[in-house]
């Protein structure tokens, strides 16, 4: 008799889990019917209230270059001894962001600016630029697919943050990030803030301006 009850048991769980993935396939494939969008479709309404400024921070940088990045990530997980169809996500990713490359300017004191007696020459000693953090932009940045097995379906039912694309976002900007430092933007930068210091010192009567980076 106890044998029968944990069958019993067995078969109405293995039924309701059946019956709740029947409907999310239909659900999902009524979706695209004419005339039933409305009533398997969502309503977003935005409450978010007002953005409040935490803190203000001065700028001492001087922001030399940008440059533009798109990578297409392809990120799959699988499961052990379970088919995709069950268990497993595979999404196709375009991310696309900028990286700024700047020169910090914030700690230049007096012993790094030299002119001579006449104030025609100037020689001014800068840090090399750096990069900054990636910033992805998400008008450009889009999930091209998503493959999704069964058991990842019904967990995106219970889930806070379903369909939850922060993984292959983090990947887009890792990537972005190492094709900035392969690239050639911080040199750019350099010769930028080069030029703008020339045009800025001439302007003030400086015939010779020398800008050295690194020292």
């Amino acid at each position: 008799m106890g044998a029968l009850r944990a069958v019993s048991w067995w078969v109405k769980v293995s039924v309701g889990v059946l019956l709740v993935a029947a409907l999310l396939l239909v659900g999902t494939q009524l979706r695209g019917l004419p005339g039933l969008g409305g009533l398997f479709g969502e309503e977003t309404r935005d409450r978010t209230g007002p953005a409040v400024l935490e803190s203000v921070r001065d700028m001492s940088r001087y922001q030399a270059a940008t440059g533009n990045f798109q990578v297409v990530v392809d990120l799959e997980k699988d499961a052990r001894y379970l088919p995709d169809a069950v268990r497993g996500t595979r999404v196709l990713y375009v991310g696309a962001g900028t990286v700024d490359a700047y020169v910090d300017m914030g700690a230049l004191g007096k012993q790094d600016v030299t002119v001579n007696e006449e104030r025609t020459a100037a020689t001014i000693r800068l840090p090399h630029a750096v990069l900054d953090r990636p910033a992805l932009d998400p008008d450009r940045s889009y999930a091209v697919s998503k493959q999704r097995g069964l058991l990842d379906r019904l967990g995106d039912l219970f889930s806070d943050n379903p369909n939850s694309e922060q993984a292959v976002q983090q990947l887009a900007v890792r990537h972005i990030a190492t094709a900035a430092k392969e690239s050639r933007l911080t040199a750019r930068a350099e010769r930028n803030t080069t030029r703008m210091l020339e045009g800025l010192l001439r302007s003030l009567g400086f015939s010779k301006v020398t800008v050295v980076y690194g020292a």
